[in-house]
């Protein structure tokens, strides 16, 4: 679980600068002789001030976890109201608290006054729209600077990336079979050697593509695999299946472009793909918006030659976006890889 509540500098900054009300409360209270009576003043002073640790460290809870709650700046003002709210309940208990403890302990000096006990409460009230204007303006600062700093990572994944495209783009492992391919299906099936060469024109122009944006909708990515797919089954026959079943009112929901092609390239790279031991992969979602990929586990024996970006850059691409993280695991002879896909609307 994300942990919400930590006690950082900022929280002690903010306490201290409210804290002079618990002297100017008193001398409301108790007029002249709470700075002339040392022995009023040192446990007053320190009855109240635990009283104040204890209710600003439940007033900061609180402000912690509407920030878990409600995230980003376009709901500041929720957070706010819901800040204000309950900071204006628990500072009326604090003041009434604190007049209960006067006149039970019969402090020297204090007598009820309903006009000072309204200009206490006024008073508690300001050092609260002061704790939240200082506590949401270090919040959006430092959300700022976040914000700043994933879109400089997020142009050097961009950049990063580019060149992982190129990289793909010229690899000649999978250009030597797809020509390979092609020749061969040239002089035994012309009409299945030009569409071979039209799939592999749109691939590649997907590829050229991709490095110009960070997300593509669902729908796009999907046709780019239906090409991509084509290639691997015409070279792998019926030693590969793949099935898919995407709810349609996901079609324009985003994720990175080329996440499915490291998918489908991953699970042939790594695992036996026969006639008689096909290798299924299958692409489907979910009702809470998440994409599901999954393959046959049928590892092959000798290892595979691997620079292990593959899944490494696709967690990367969703970490820099912001977005909640993929998972990968291996389950009753499954490989599977749950992809969030981001719904830019909401």
């Amino acid at each position: 679980m994300k942990q919400w509540y930590t006690l950082d500098r900022y929280d002690i900054l903010v306490m201290l600068l409210s804290y002079p009300a618990v002297f100017i409360a008193n001398y409301l209270i108790l007029g002249t002789r709470y700075f002339d009576d040392l022995a009023l003043f040192i446990p007053v002073t320190t009855g109240v001030t635990i009283l104040y640790i204890a209710f600003a460290w439940l007033m900061d809870t609180w402000m912690k976890y509407m920030r878990y709650c409600y995230t980003e700046l376009d709901q500041a003002l929720r957070r706010i109201l819901y800040c204000l709210i309950f900071y204006i309940i628990v500072t009326a208990l604090l003041v009434c608290l604190i007049f209960l403890l006067y006149d039970w302990f019969e402090v020297p000096g204090y007598r009820y006054d309903p006009v000072i006990f309204r200009w206490t409460l006024l008073i508690g009230f300001i050092c609260n729209l002061l704790s939240i204007g200082v506590f949401e303006s270090i919040y959006s600062y430092q959300k700022w600077k976040e914000s700043v700093k994933r879109e400089y990572e997020l142009k050097e994944l961009h950049v990063q990336r580019q060149l992982d495209m190129l990289k793909q783009q010229v690899n000649p492992h999978f250009l030597f079979n797809s020509l390979n391919s092609l020749v061969s299906l040239i002089g035994e099936n012309p009409a299945q050697a030009e569409q071979f060469a039209e799939e592999l024109s749109s691939v590649y122009r997907y590829i050229l593509r991709a490095g110009e944006q960070n997300l593509t909708d669902l729908t796009t990515e999907m046709t780019f695999v239906d090409s991509y797919y084509h290639l691997l089954k015409t070279r792998h026959g019926s030693g590969l299946i793949l099935t898919v079943s995407v709810d349609k009112r996901f079609d324009t929901y985003q994720l990175p472009p080329l996440t499915l092609q490291l998918l489908l390239e991953n699970a042939v790279k790594h695992n036996i793909v026969l006639a008689d031991q096909p290798l299924t992969i299958s692409i489907e979602t979910d009702e809470r918006g998440f994409l599901i990929v999954r393959n046959t586990l049928q590892k092959k024996q000798a290892r595979v030659l691997s620079n292990g970006v593959g899944l490494s850059n696709i967690l990367a691409k969703y970490q820099m976006l912001g977005q909640s993280m993929p998972t990968v695991q291996e389950t009753n002879g499954q490989f599977v890889v749950r992809l969030p896909l981001i719904n830019v609307d909401s």
